[in-house]
């Protein structure tokens, strides 16, 4: 585990091991953040133990004092032939988008969720900017559910633009957003200042 100082918890790069030794924690909060049915987490377990197998999978989480997580993200290299991939590449063939160059050399944000408690004081964004410091691609991907939340407001803060608006995934009648940036992010506002 490579731990990274906080003010709000210790934010840490688990590996795949550590990470699996928390994946029922972290999929109780992935399901109360996404408004999930309680059986969400015994279909989602395969996926996410498959996901740590993709090329270039990493992730931050962020724990109390008790080793109690508080939030996670994690992602991978973005390739054809992967459902999400697909997915958003259908969407824009239906939105008559010819231009598909967002789904060329990616990273996929495939996971940013903090428990409800522990929001508004940043954390999200320090999970979001820690995974991504050392990825490795030009541009990040993600969906998120359409509609005003902090996890909007947070990707929009940070320069995310719309690749593909009002999409709906399979098994899942809500609206969703892919976003994307281009790589590296930018400083955080505070360390900006500090120059």
């Amino acid at each position: 585990m490579t731990a990274m100082s906080s003010r709000y918890a210790r934010v840490a790069q688990l590996s795949a091991a550590e990470f699996r030794a928390h994946l029922p924690e972290a999929l109780t909060i992935y399901m109360n953040a996404m408004n999930y049915p309680q059986g969400t987490a015994e279909q989602r377990t395969p996926m996410w133990l498959a996901h740590m197998l993709r090329e270039g999978w990493r992730n931050v989480v962020a724990l109390d004092s008790d080793d109690r997580l508080l939030g996670l993200a994690y992602g991978y290299r973005g390739l054809p032939g992967q459902w999400w991939h697909e997915q958003v590449r259908k969407g824009l063939s239906r939105a008559g988008t010819r231009d598909t160059r967002w789904l060329d050399d990616y990273f996929e944000l495939t996971e940013l969720h903090v428990r409800p408690e522990s929001q508004g004081a940043g954390l999200g964004e320090r999970l979001l900017r820690d995974l991504l410091a050392g990825v490795d691609r030009p541009k990040v991907l993600l969906s998120t559910p359409e509609g005003p939340s902090k996890a909007w407001r947070l990707y929009r803060k940070l320069g995310f633009e719309d690749v593909l608006r009002d999409y709906n995934f399979a098994g899942d009648p809500r609206p969703f957003a892919i976003l994307g940036r281009r790589l590296p992010l930018d400083p955080p506002e505070d360390v900006r200042q500090e120059r």
